[in-house]
């Protein structure tokens, strides 16, 4: 009984009443003029209360600030029933938006309800703030057409004709224990116990219906999707997405991020969302850091410094690949930042959001570390594969080995009421 008089309340609810027991201590010992402080002092929210909201006309975690931290996983659906995986939707749409708002996945908590019976939520985001969580949910091109040819959802009529398996790219090694995947889901925020607890609780709601395929934790965001953010730096130690694609650039967002309704009249269910690629970049870090910075400023192009290009100016000034040096281009022709350059790629850009990860160490002893590289673009043929296989075989490529690889279709965002990739299924 004392489990079922615990109030139904979420994680804010709990910190804030937390918060007031320790004001009513502070109030004993004080008296009142600590309460006369308090009311010429307005209150200012910490970082870590920022929410942002979950239902939108599009997803958000895309062109939302980039938050620190990063959990992602990649699910198999092991359901043959359409009815299973959009109930599965409806469940997880309901758990997000809850999640993203401070609160449990589920409306009874992690210590109330049923004795007998697993509680609703994990439990260990308890007393966390929201920390700014978003969460993300994708479709990969095996929830329409399986390895086997099997069209499980009677949905294949329906795929976007752009969202097909990427290619074998030169250098690539990849594992498949860390590629593709028939949905995946996206949690970034700035606290990692939150974005973790977010997969946790999905995937607990997924089983029976679904099964984590593959998943990665990353920290230090290697992208600003803002321009209020300062450029974040790589485990190389260079700043990186300088010229990334930013939330306030609505134009350049319209035309390189979202789907178009009538870009591709089979999938205008897509209209208002994005395609994602997912790449896990294994960085040679131990061999990078044997480089002089010479060295290492010419296979960039850039200063370590300052991020300016090689041509001069600062950071933000435009490359100019021109310039001729006593022996040759200042930037160099397969440095990464002219091959990668909009300017060298038809115009083509993406919005990157990628992280830095350490998973641990190799069997030979080396850093397992590098960078899980995710970009969201509005068609992967023109803005993603072409500028891939040239970056391939730029000069960066030597201290790079790719390992893992995914394309996924995001939904556009959800109304109240509605579930997420409803337009798919309706």
């Amino acid at each position: 009984m004392a489990r079922e008089k615990e109030s139904v309340v979420g994680r804010r609810g709990l910190l804030a009443a937390g918060a007031g027991i320790a004001g009513v201590g502070i109030g004993m010992a004080g008296g009142t003029a600590i309460a006369a402080g308090r009311e010429q002092e307005p209150q200012q929210p910490t970082p870590g209360d920022r929410t942002y909201p979950f239902h939108g006309e599009h997803q958000a975690g895309i062109v939302t600030p980039a938050q620190d931290r990063l959990h992602f996983a990649a699910f198999d659906v092991t359901t043959a029933s359409r009815t299973e995986l959009i109930a599965l939707l409806q469940a997880w749409t309901l758990a997000a938006a809850r999640m993203t708002q401070g609160q449990g996945a589920g409306s009874i908590g992690a210590t109330s309800g049923d004795y007998d019976a697993p509680p609703d939520d994990t439990g260990e985001a308890i007393g966390l703030p929201p920390s700014g969580l978003t969460i993300t949910f994708g479709f990969g091109p095996s929830l329409f057409l399986d390895d086997r040819g099997r069209d499980r959802f009677k949905i294949n009529k329906r795929r976007p004709v752009a969202l097909q398996r990427l290619p074998h790219f030169p250098g690539d090694q990849l594992v498949a224990e860390q590629s593709d995947g028939d949905l995946c889901i996206q949690a970034c925020a700035d606290d990692p116990q939150v974005a973790v607890h977010a997969i946790r609780n999905l995937a607990r709601i997924g089983f029976g219906t679904v099964a984590l395929r593959w998943s990665q934790l990353g920290f230090g965001r290697t992208s600003s999707t803002s321009t209020s953010q300062q450029t974040p730096r790589n485990l190389f130690g260079f700043k990186d997405g300088t010229a990334n694609l930013k939330a306030e650039h609505r134009q350049d967002v319209d035309d390189h991020v979202w789907v178009r309704r009538g870009a591709d009249p089979r999938a205008n269910w897509l209209a208002g969302g994005s395609y994602l690629i997912t790449r896990k970049i294994n960085m040679s870090v131990e061999t990078w850091d044997r480089q002089s910075l010479r060295e290492q400023e010419t296979v960039i192009g850039r200063t370590k410094a300052e991020g300016a290009p090689l041509s001069g100016g600062t950071e933000f000034s435009r490359p100019d690949f021109e310039l001729k040096g006593r022996s040759g281009p200042m930037i160099a022709t397969d440095s990464h930042v002219r091959v990668a350059h909009p300017s060298q790629n038809n115009g083509a850009q993406m919005l990157r959001r990628g992280y830095n990860f350490f998973d641990g160490s190799t069997r030979l002893g080396r850093m397992d570390a590098g960078l899980f590289f995710m970009a969201y673009v509005t068609d992967p043929r023109t803005h993603y594969i072409p500028i891939q296989n040239k970056v391939a075989r730029d000069a960066m490529a030597e201290y790079l080995q790719h390992t893992g690889s995914a394309i996924f279709a995001i939904p556009p965002g959800t109304q109240p009421g509605q579930y997420v990739g409803q337009s798919l299924f309706t």
